[in-house]
């Protein structure tokens, strides 16, 4: 798994700990991240502190705006890790949407560890004037689409999905960011849009006249969930505790996926994997409740089967843990002969060189997926 960067951020320490304990790892590391003052950013910093408490080591921390501007500097060798979401770890070894662009294709995504904390959900909230109840009540009414934003429209599809819907169900209201598309649900030019439970404007939209609800999602609802991860199969059911209108209560029953994700690529150093792996469970102590959502990170939090694949050095590390069995083991060699699958698709068509690449592509995916018994998506 290897990920332009708006601006380049130092963590911490100029010192080294006297007692600073043995590592394979060097003592001068970069990952990328979101973007500053992000969830996926403070962790980065958490962990690079227990980094250079504990070995010496500093971290710094390339915050990126976007799926694309996290994977570069990883494909080009300029960072070892990215500390990433789905888009820059499935939708990149997918190829799909901006990584399916003729300067990009497939990418040999490996996963070293994710964070799996559920805390909160990656949710399609509702202004609470409506009375909907049911994701599939959503029918006919405003539902908002982000110009640029796969991901969030990807996972907005998914909810919709789940309720026996397409975006030919509901009218199509569309926005140049996330932030426009929730002021256009305070606002009331929009009855749906798609957010964490946590953030900032999801808590504005709550305490608005026109208030805020999450539709729910029934986990033993198989057809539902089934539909839903055709869609997106990184969404798993999920309770999340923390959110606007969550807090305090018993939670939401809705649904999630690991963010942030730590991915290098094959082409990671197998003994850095493995170190960056062991270091992320050794430290976890270290860098526990350091920031919003960190404790996801933990070794029993982890998905040995998710949609990609883990790296050798990783597995090596959960193999010694007891957490990695054969089941794991052949989940993990489908996933790399579905990359293996979609890295040939793609040579073979810039072999041919289409004229019409943004057609072409999506269509030689899909075929290569199919084509090789693996789930077709996107």
């Amino acid at each position: 798994m290897k990920q332009t960067i708006a601006m380049l951020a130092g963590v911490l320490m100029m010192a080294t700990p006297v007692a600073a304990q043995e590592t394979a790892l060097p003592k001068q590391m970069s990952w990328t991240a979101y973007d500053t003052g992000s969830a996926g950013y403070n962790q980065a910093v958490a962990i690079g502190a227990a980094l250079q408490d504990t070995y010496g080591i500093n971290l710094r921390v390339l915050p990126g705006k976007n799926d694309v501007s996290r994977t570069e500097p990883l494909r080009q060798g300029r960072v070892e890790f990215s500390a990433t979401g789905v888009g820059g770890s499935f939708m990149s070894q997918e190829g799909a949407f901006d990584f399916g662009a003729e300067n990009w294709g497939p990418q040999p995504i490996r996963v070293i560890a994710a964070n799996n904390g559920g805390a909160i959900n990656l949710a399609v909230g509702v202004a609470a004037d409506l009375d909907i109840k049911e994701f599939s009540d959503l029918k006919g009414k405003r539902v908002a689409y982000i110009v640029g934003a796969p991901a969030l429209n990807v996972n907005t599809e998914a909810y919709l999905a789940y309720g026996g819907l397409t975006w030919d169900d509901v009218e199509v209201v569309e926005f140049g960011g996330f932030g426009a598309s929730w002021k256009g649900l305070i606002e009331g030019q929009v009855d749906a849009a798609f957010a964490s439970t946590n953030s900032g404007l999801a808590y504005e939209a709550a305490s608005s006249p026109r208030g805020l609800f999450w539709p729910p999602i029934d986990p033993d609802n198989a057809e539902g969930l089934a539909r839903m991860q055709s869609v997106a199969p990184f969404f798993v059911p999920n309770v999340a505790v923390v959110g606007a209108t969550i807090d305090g209560t018993d939670g939401y029953a809705g649904a999630g996926y690991a963010y942030p994700v730590l991915i290098g690529t094959s082409e990671t150093d197998e003994e850095m994997a493995y170190a960056m792996t062991k270091a992320m469970v050794d430290l976890y102590p270290s860098f526990e409740g350091k920031a919003p959502g960190i404790n996801g990170w933990a070794l029993d939090k982890q998905d040995m089967q998710w949609v990609a694949p883990y790296h050798d050095g990783a597995i090596r590390y959960y193999t010694e843990a007891g957490l990695w069995n054969d089941e794991a083991q052949a989940h993990n060699d489908k996933l790399i002969a579905r990359q293996e699958a979609l890295s040939a698709a793609w040579e073979a068509l810039k072999a041919e060189g289409p004229d019409n690449w943004e057609e072409a592509w999506p269509e030689a995916r899909r075929k290569a997926l199919a084509d090789g018994g693996f789930e077709v998506v996107f």
